[in-house]
């Protein structure tokens, strides 16, 4: 799939996997502020790093002075992890002054991103958010002091939602309210949640529970929505006993076809289905999939999770 990037996005990209002088692929050695955030399991992921020049006697004072960042991803996730770089640096900010850089700001700077891209501005941002609380627990700053909210616990306390990419309900909740998301869609696009198996969109506490509690649920087309599978709950064949090898490879050509492919091709990937032995189902990444460091994740928690929650739990995938 070729996206429609904007002349910028493009321009960042190059300028920054060429090594130009002025960009800042790279890590801060000793950082005064160190965040990291993606989604390991479809190839995503970011380190942000920043150093400041250290005010006196004021911590809040300190001004950041470098940034760096190291990221696994797409053009679109480099460009964006370069934007919000410059956006820090040429701000001339202190820490908390960087908080208020929003994912819609790198989306500005960058001309656009196509929609299925712009989780790649949110991940820019959570991960300078991380940054600046790990600042301020080595700088002595007591965020919740300045009103700022602590989400420390979101991940170790938080009921997990989305499990193909490990996402919780405190932190779901917060970017639908954030990022004024109003449908599935929408949240898939932004923070990728829902983009794996699918079984979260509409079981009990799901994601459309969670919007209908912060917009109301939208009358009658809910009811109309078709049943998805909850995690874990395994299609059963009909009547007539254990599929045929034949009926077993269709079933898996359109688990893969259906919800496996679309996924990958979002980031320029794809999978090629390579032979099926018993239950065990032998395939192959292409694209830029088949170079991504998280594919080996994207195997389990895509790839296979999908095959055994929709066609049968005793499937094995492997990679060749």
């Amino acid at each position: 799939m070729t996206w429609n990037y904007s002349e910028k996005t493009t321009q960042l990209f190059m300028d920054a996997v060429q090594g130009k002088y002025g960009t800042h692929l790279g890590e801060i050695e000793n950082p005064d502020g160190l965040g990291e955030h993606g989604s390991i399991a479809c190839g995503d992921a970011l380190r942000f790093s920043f150093r400041v020049k250290r005010h006196p006697t004021d911590p809040l004072k300190d001004l950041i002075v470098e940034a760096r960042y190291l990221t696994f991803g797409c053009t679109s996730a480099i460009a964006a992890s370069e934007a919000m770089c410059r956006l820090v640096e040429e701000g001339n900010l202190t820490p908390i002054e960087a908080l208020e850089i929003s994912n819609s700001d790198i989306v500005k700077y960058l001309g656009g991103l196509p929609q299925a891209k712009i989780h790649c501005s949110v991940m820019g941002a959570e991960a300078l958010e991380a940054a600046v609380f790990d600042w301020a627990r080595k700088r002595g700053v007591a965020m919740a002091d300045l009103g700022i909210d602590i989400r420390d616990d979101e991940v170790e306390e938080g009921r997990l939602v989305c499990h193909c990419f490990g996402l919780t309900e405190p932190y779901i909740r917060r970017k639908i309210s954030e990022l004024k998301l109003k449908t599935i869609p929408d949240i898939t696009g932004a923070i990728k949640a829902g983009g794996g198996c699918m079984s979260c969109h509409h079981t009990p506490g799901g994601l459309q529970d969670l919007l209908d509690e912060a917009w109301g649920r939208p009358g009658e087309a809910f009811a109309q929505m078709p049943s998805l599978p909850v995690a874990g709950q395994v299609t059963t064949p009909a009547a007539g006993g254990e599929r045929t090898p034949f009926r077993l490879a269709k079933d898996i050509e359109q688990v893969l076809d259906d919800i496996v492919r679309p996924q990958l091709a979002k980031d320029d990937g794809g999978l090629e289905l390579i032979d099926i032995k018993d239950k065990v189902v032998y395939c192959r990444f292409t694209g830029d999939c088949a170079t991504c460091a998280g594919s080996t994740r994207t195997l389990k928690t895509l790839v296979e999770n999908s095959l055994k929650t929709r066609v049968d739990e005793a499937i094995r995938v492997v990679e060749v």
